[in-house]
């Protein structure tokens, strides 16, 4: 019969596989700053069994990765958005919240 102790530890490491959310915030926390060493072990303990979040996580990052390069590039050059769409994301903007 498996002792307590390692009842919880499979436990954890089921709640662990198991949390997708948890996951997402991990991987975003990580791309804007640091996380824990049992943060980092949590995350590719969920990682190696979840690849929903394993594409998630590349997404992101890539995702991260182009806005970054936007906005070097915006800062080294002077970029307008037109009159036309301004009105127009303004509009859609405005639709979509009168929806809610």
């Amino acid at each position: 019969m498996p002792s307590k102790k390692l009842d919880l530890t499979m436990e954890t490491l089921k709640k662990i596989q198991n949390n997708c959310h948890k996951a997402t915030f991990l991987i975003e926390k990580k791309l804007i700053g640091r996380i824990t060493l049992r943060e980092k072990i949590e995350l590719k303990i969920h990682l190696f069994g979840c690849g929903i979040c394993r594409t998630y996580q590349k997404q992101t990052i890539k995702i991260s990765q182009m806005v970054r390069r936007l906005f070097s590039d915006s800062a080294n050059s002077e970029k307008h958005l037109d009159d036309t769409f301004k009105k127009d994301l303004q509009d859609r903007i405005e639709n979509e919240l009168d929806k809610n």
